[in-house]
């Protein structure tokens, strides 16, 4: 089981922008590509973004544009940039690695938008 730490969650207006980030064990953050996943209410957990241990990126077609993975290696963080926040987005966010440790899921960060 690897321990994942998640914050950066609020409340946010449609339009707005928050900034995740995720802490993880540095034995993990060197080998693995690290994710960003979120669940919505009543909805399936879906994959948001994902960074590779050499920096490339891919995004889920609904946040391409306006959601920005990166990570620091020196520290073992991974952040997610969200910009033009919709209500849709509305989810707790979590990290993991990529593909998912299913025995690894912490307790994610809440982001709520709403007017």
């Amino acid at each position: 089981q690897v321990q994942f730490v998640e914050s950066g969650g609020g409340l946010v207006q449609p339009g707005g922008s928050l900034r995740l980030s995720c802490a993880a064990p540095a034995r993990i953050f060197s080998i693995y590509n690290m994710a960003w996943y979120r669940q919505a209410p009543g909805k399936e957990r879906e994959l948001v973004a994902v960074i590779s241990r050499y920096g490339s990126l891919n995004y889920a077609d609904s946040v391409k544009g306006r959601f920005t993975i990166s990570r620091d290696n020196a520290k073992n963080m991974v952040y997610l940039q969200m910009n033009s926040l919709k209500a849709e987005d509305t989810a707790i966010y979590y990290c993991n690695v990529n593909p998912a440790l299913n025995n690894s899921w912490a307790k994610g960060t809440l982001v709520t938008v709403s007017s």
